[in-house]
């Protein structure tokens, strides 16, 4: 066999190799976890050391730059929501990972704002237990097959939530310019005022979960009581 010969069966097998790598599906938890929304939201749980590295100096330079990290966390929160309703994205692994994603970043704000004093340790217990008590009953209730529609309390709950912490993150006394006034803010004030009024809308929503809960434990108890008679 001369050589052009060999070098020939070898490009074949070469093509061939690369035929069969093409016409080979991705594995499932390739295509789980290959696609945007799950990458944007992967993108948001490794910001979290980036976040706690910043409030470690309470500088404003490092204060202002938290905030945004975690504007920009909020941001992809809800743009990987979007891609993945919009192209039919949504995934097994993304069910788990985004709401698991909002909890660590919000948790990790959270306890760092108590460590820098800007915000009181007990409503941060009331929204972190808050969290533990929905995703406790969530998770019942699914397993029961069952299905807990979030409420506009719980929305709001949210909003509140993360405008606060992210004023809380710039935490220092700003000049605020729109062009006809200007005045100084203090972001520390403006933020603990939309945590404790967020606390308030997460008691609320809890609440509101819990009836939500026992109402369908009773009709599903009532249904079965009238299929026996």
């Amino acid at each position: 066999m001369d050589r052009a010969e060999r070098a020939l069966r070898k490009r074949q097998k070469k093509e061939e190799r690369a035929r069969r790598r093409a016409a080979r599906q991705p594995s499932v938890l390739v295509q789980e976890f290959w696609n945007l929304p799950n990458i944007l939201t992967l993108g948001r749980i490794f910001l979290i050391p980036v976040f706690v590295w910043l409030t470690y100096d309470a500088d404003p330079l490092s204060s202002l730059l938290a905030a945004a990290v975690f504007a920009v966390a909020s941001i992809t929160d809800v743009v990987d929501g979007y891609l993945a309703r919009r192209w039919n994205l949504i995934t097994v692994v993304g069910k788990f990972m985004d709401p698991l994603a909002d909890k660590l970043i919000a948790m990790a704000a959270l306890v760092m704002m108590v460590r820098l004093g800007r915000i009181a340790a007990w409503i941060v217990i009331v929204l972190l237990a808050r969290e533990f008590i929905v995703s406790g009953l969530r998770t019942i209730a699914a397993s029961e097959g069952m299905v807990i529609a979030a409420g506009q309390e719980g929305k709001w709950k949210t909003s509140l939530q993360l405008v606060g912490i992210i004023s809380l993150c710039v935490h220092y006394e700003h000049i605020i310019d729109v062009g006809f006034y200007a005045a100084p803010v203090d972001f520390n004030k403006v933020g603990q005022l939309l945590v404790y009024l967020s606390g308030a809308f997460s008691v609320w929503s809890a609440v509101v979960y819990f009836r939500a809960f026992l109402s369908m434990l009773a009709r599903r108890g009532s249904g079965a009581d009238a299929q026996k008679a």
